[in-house]
């Protein structure tokens, strides 16, 4: 797959769930990998010629106060003609040292999203964008099973309680193996998190490719069972019912 058909996957999912608006300005949130710069590309390039005009904000959340090094991100967003706001942020510090989490990534997830939106409160953004993909959506949807005992998962576009603001999910039928394809040649940043590959959700991420060896065609069949209209379509009701 190229940067042309995730961009294709990514405007039917804006035009499916009324993700973008005239006149919006919508920040993504930039972690430095794949996902975040992949949604970055695509909507820059969206942008071009989706038929609702908007703008596009990068927002970088740096969790080590100043230490990581966005040279090539920002070379990166000067070629898309995005503009680039890095955020300092101790949240690596709090989480690691002070807080010394046994479970750190619902703490550093909250931390940045805190920072994230008021950045893009800031800039004026009425919108933010993350990279989650349809690998993510599934991965979700087993923890909070397995977890929680819900059938539930991220939605596509939701309204954050006590501000303005509005998060969109444009690659939520984007398969990570199709982001991995396209991001080869952007300047993803090394992941110094010291919870990388130790995570519930990297058990539930390894347990599906586990399924997948014996039943082929598994992920898609879990998408489609999330996302059809017919099949307990947990979004329905974000669906754009003016077509």
């Amino acid at each position: 797959m190229n940067i042309k058909q995730v961009l294709g996957k990514v405007r039917k999912v804006c035009e499916q769930y009324n993700l973008i608006e005239e006149g919006d300005k919508i920040a993504v949130g930039v972690s430095g990998g794949k996902d975040s710069l992949t949604l970055l590309t695509c909507l820059s390039m969206l942008k071009r010629f989706y038929p609702k005009k908007f703008e596009v904000e990068a927002i970088a959340v740096d969790l080590f106060n100043g230490e990581s090094d966005y040279t090539d991100i920002q070379a990166y967003c000067n070629k898309l003609n995005v503009r680039l706001t890095i955020v300092n942020s101790t949240i690596n510090k709090v989480v690691f040292e002070i807080r010394k989490e046994t479970n750190p990534c619902a703490l550093c997830a909250n931390l940045r999203r805190g920072h994230l939106n008021t950045a893009a409160i800031k800039l004026g953004c009425n919108k933010v964008a993350l990279g989650h993909h349809a690998d993510d959506l599934m991965e979700t949807l087993f923890m909070s099973l397995f977890h929680e005992s819900r059938f539930n998962t991220f939605s596509p576009i939701m309204k954050l309680s006590e501000t303005s603001l509005y998060v969109i999910r444009p690659m939520i039928t984007v398969y990570e193996k199709d982001i991995v394809a396209v991001s080869k040649d952007m300047p993803i940043l090394k992941n110094l998190c010291p919870a990388d590959k130790h995570t519930q959700r990297e058990y539930m991420k390894d347990l599906i490719k586990n399924i997948s060896k014996d039943i082929p065609g598994v992920q898609k069949n879990i998408l489609s069972a999330i996302l059809h209209p017919e099949r307990n379509n947990l979004y329905d009701k974000f669906l754009d019912k003016k077509k």
